[in-house]
C-alpha cells in the first residue's frame, strides 16, 4: 500500500518539479566574445552561428540602423503568445517562449552584427532532448514576419 501511495505522489509531483525547473535561466545566455552560446549536441537548439548543419539556421538580414532593426524585432517577438522579452538593447535581445500545455520554456536570443547587417539568432529548449523542430519553426515564423512587406499607412 505504501508503494502505491508513494508512486501516486511521485506521479503527481513530477510535473510540478519539471515546471519548477523551467524557471531557472541557463547560465550560458548572453554574449561571450561577441558570440551567442553554442548549441548542445541535442537536437533542441538552432543557431545561426553553429558550425554544424544539424543546428545551423540562417541569420536575419537588415539594412539601416541596428536600433531600428531591434525595435522591429522586439515588436514581432511581442506578437507571440506566452512570450516575455527579458533583455533588449540596440544589439541584443533575449526572450522566453512558454508552451501552452506543459509550460516548457525556450530561450531565444538575437545578436546584431552591424558590420555585415545581420542579426544572429539562437533558440534552445531548456529541457528535454528533442523539441520536434519547434525552435526551428519559430525562428522561421519570425523570419517570415521579418520579411513581410509593410502595409502602406
Amino acid at each position: 500500500m505504501q508503494n502505491v501511495i508513494l508512486n501516486c505522489a511521485l506521479f503527481l509531483l513530477l510535473p510540478m518539479v519539471l515546471i519548477g525547473c523551467q524557471s531557472l535561466r541557463p547560465a550560458n545566455l548572453g554574449t561571450h566574445d561577441g558570440k551567442l552560446a553554442p548549441c548542445p549536441s541535442s537536437p533542441n537548439c538552432v543557431s545561426s552561428q553553429s558550425p554544424d548543419d544539424a543546428h545551423r539556421i540562417a541569420p536575419l538580414t537588415y539594412s539601416g540602423r541596428a536600433a531600428d532593426a531591434m525595435k522591429k524585432l522586439t515588436a514581432i517577438i511581442q506578437t507571440f503568445p506566452r512570450t516575455s522579452v527579458i533583455t533588449v538593447s540596440d544589439s541584443y535581445l533575449h526572450a522566453e517562449f512558454t508552451s501552452a500545455i506543459f509550460r516548457f520554456v525556450d530561450d531565444m536570443e538575437f545578436l546584431v552584427d552591424d558590420t555585415v547587417k545581420v542579426i544572429h539568432v539562437r533558440s534552445a529548449s531548456r529541457m528535454g532532448y528533442s523539441d520536434l523542430g519547434v525552435n526551428r519553426k519559430r525562428v522561421e515564423e519570425i523570419r517570415r514576419l521579418w520579411n513581410a512587406p509593410v502595409p502602406p499607412s
